[in-house]
């Protein structure tokens, strides 16, 4: 996407390759779509919700971010399908901003008016899964060269950690 984001611009975009022992692709998506759910898991989750809006499903999620920055805050649809390609059974969820005026930007948070995700999750051939996730935000505002390092080499595999506890426990609650 060279065109719509110049090197220059200091943006990433994140692409993850992974896999998830022991956490069977429907049960992550169920885990990955469970907002409610997510809010005990996740640790940089400050408010999250759904919505609707004019008949749209429409998502806000404010992000804690670390002293002394400014929280961000997303508010954006996802869609999520079950898909057959050539007999492999994919999860895909697909994620965008999205801009509601019945939801105002707050003052003291920054909102991230740029944001898409995509996720693709398969069986990994045993009892876990497959995952890709290709992501882009524009978090506004400066964000330090050591944040931006630190999501990259600890916050992305975190993450993948975290969602893969939440799938065993999410197992244990249903």
């Amino acid at each position: 996407l060279p065109i719509l984001f110049p090197q220059q611009s200091g943006l990433y975009e994140y692409k993850i390759f992974g896999g998830l022992a022991d956490c069977p692709p429907k049960l992550c998506a169920d885990v990955y779509m469970d907002l409610d759910f997510r809010k005990q898991w996740d640790q940089y989750v400050k408010e999250l919700y759904e919505k609707t809006y004019d008949g749209e499903e429409v998502i806000y999620w404010e992000v804690k971010y670390p002293f002394p920055l400014s929280n961000r805050d997303y508010v954006y649809v996802r869609e999520r399908r079950e898909m057959d390609v050539d007999g492999r059974k994919i999860w895909v969820v697909l994620a965008q901003s999205v801009s509601v005026p019945q939801c105002p930007e707050k003052p003291g948070i920054i909102r991230v008016k740029s944001y898409k995700q995509s996720l693709a999750i398969e069986s990994d051939g045993k009892a876990g899964s497959k995952v890709y996730m290709y992501y882009f935000d524009n978090p506004g505002g400066m964000i330090p060269s050591w944040l931006v390092n630190w999501a990259a080499k600890s916050g992305v595999p975190a993450f993948l950690k975290d969602i893969q506890k939440a799938c065993l426990n999410y197992s244990k609650r249903t």
